[in-house]
């Protein structure tokens, strides 16, 4: 359960990461307002390009847990078929 918490997390994290820096949310930051300097540089399209780099790279790692959660689970074998039956060792 905590590793599907998990890949939510950063599934979600991932997609913030790659839409915030290109909303208007970003341009009207608290923070940016307070210090110009700082407001010129968050607003580069490196940075937010970067930012969004980030994002790509934790949607991957929520992705890729998740496909490890999947493949890990393996069907139980019913207790009628043992390898034990078929090759007449006790």
């Amino acid at each position: 359960m905590k590793r599907l918490l998990f890949v939510a997390f950063f599934i979600e994290m991932g997609f913030v990461l790659i839409v915030i820096p290109w909303s208007a949310f970003w341009d009207r930051n608290y923070f940016a307002q307070l210090l110009p300097p700082l407001r010129a540089l968050i607003t580069d399209n490196f940075v937010r390009g970067a930012v969004s780099g980030l994002g790509l790279i934790d949607v991957a790692v929520g992705i890729t847990e998740l496909v490890s959660i999947v493949l890990v689970r393996s069907p139980e074998r019913p207790a009628s078929i043992s390898p034990a039956r078929f090759t007449g060792e006790p």
